[in-house]
């Protein structure tokens, strides 16, 4: 019986790269000059940590990451960007958060979505991803098509489809 999962996942390595393209960016950039920038990934953490002068620049290094995202096919949708607050020194700091896996009720919303197309296919919530199997892969693909359209603010990808 064919089947795919539907999950939220995240590069991180894309991701890793960005961040890196815009240390560079910042690093030659005239309006960085002898101002204290950092930005640090933390893989287990999910989260993106960025310290830097005012709020102008924060916004400023938030549009370069934005932009080496896009460029690197990281889906925007899955950076969370909390307001910045002040820090010591001067300095503002901000978290971004890494949304990865689909929360429960968004899970319920994709089943209640494919349950009302009345298409001979079973969802079936699994943790954090959720698993359509039918018995015409031409179903599935129809499903695919369908969730792609809709808007969930969250980044899905379809993997592990079998046949």
């Amino acid at each position: 019986m064919p089947s795919v999962d539907v999950v939220s996942i995240v590069d991180m390595q894309a991701l890793d790269n960005a961040i890196n393209n815009v240390k560079r960016e910042i690093s030659t950039r005239f309006d960085f000059r002898n101002v204290k920038t950092e930005i640090t990934l933390d893989r287990k953490e999910k989260n993106i940590h960025i310290v830097t002068g005012d709020d102008w620049k924060l916004r400023a290094i938030a549009d370069i990451l934005m932009g080496q995202c896009a460029r690197l096919k990281v889906d925007l949708k899955c950076l969370d960007i909390w307001e910045s607050e002040p820090s010591t020194l001067g300095t503002v700091k901000t978290d971004i958060r890494i949304k990865e896996g689909i929360p429960k009720e968004t899970c319920q919303k994709i089943v209640k979505f494919i349950k009302g197309l009345k298409i001979k296919v079973q969802p079936a919530v699994q943790d954090d991803q959720i698993r359509i199997s039918g018995k015409q892969i031409d179903d599935l693909q129809e499903i695919m098509q369908l969730l792609r359209e809709q808007d969930y603010d969250i980044p899905l990808q379809f993997v592990n489809m079998k046949r």
